[in-house]
């Protein structure tokens, strides 16, 4: 425990009760006491105090865990228990878990699970600029016209910016992988839709260097000890405080 205690939103993410901004949504819904009082944002917590998650006291683990799962359609990221399919209820582990990142609800693939806060916001902050590789499968003839646009930037009017430059392979007539750097909102369906192609497939196969490889649908693997001390390596600089995007 830090000398001068630790914020209530770090504390839960690094028992593996949820992300800290999901901490926040729940403190703000009134679900965290620390010693039986309501907790607010920013409130930090000091030895000797305990705290509960509706109801139950949280405490925290010690074990690492980081687990690789093949993320089916259908299922959302979220730790919420409000949601029916929610991924946690899904993959029903254990110990508490919760997603690193979002994979949206219609799209599947490689999806990681950890009780790890600091390697949560070293991932998936974008200012990290860490990869994530995709397949996708259009509905029509991909044109070389359609994959230099995604390559180059795509402007989403809707969201307010332009995605960075991107890497862009084609496969074959109907689909290609791609990789970005950035975790907008449904970012490659509206790229394409941009272009005037439909998404019918989205599958992730890659964040940084792990590998969706031959796991089978809708089944979860730990993440191999030489997959972790690479990844550890490659998250080393990262901050997992916000960075100012700069394209």
């Amino acid at each position: 425990m830090e000398e001068a205690g630790i914020r209530i939103n770090k504390y839960l993410s690094e028992a593996g009760v949820c992300s800290r901004r999901e901490a926040d949504r729940m403190i703000e819904d009134g679900r965290v006491r620390i010693n039986g009082k309501l907790a607010a944002i920013g409130d930090r917590v000091f030895d000797g105090q305990k705290v509960f998650f509706d109801g139950k006291e949280v405490k925290q683990e010690e074990e690492r865990i980081l687990l690789a799962l093949y993320k089916p359609a259908g299922i959302v990221c979220t730790a919420e228990k409000r949601e029916k399919n929610n991924v946690i209820d899904y993959v029903n582990y254990p110990k508490r878990i919760y997603p690193v990142g979002r994979l949206d609800k219609d799209s599947e693939g490689l999806l990681l699970l950890t009780n790890q806060g600091d390697i949560v916001n070293k991932m998936m902050r974008s200012g990290n600029r860490h990869e994530k590789e995709y397949l996708v499968t259009v509905h029509k003839t991909i044109t070389d016209h359609f994959l230099r646009g995604l390559a180059g930037g795509v402007p989403l009017v809707e969201l307010g910016v332009t995605t960075r430059r991107c890497k862009v392979k084609k496969i074959s007539s109907r689909q290609f992988s791609i990789v970005l750097t950035q975790g907008l909102n449904r970012q490659i369906r509206r790229m394409c839709e941009y272009f005037g192609y439909r998404v019918e497939k989205l599958v992730r196969i890659r964040i940084m260097n792990i590998k969706l490889g031959d796991l089978a649908y809708g089944t979860y693997r730990p993440v191999t000890e030489e997959e972790y001390r690479l990844l550890q390596r490659l998250i080393k600089n990262s901050s997992n405080m916000p960075i100012r995007d700069r394209r």
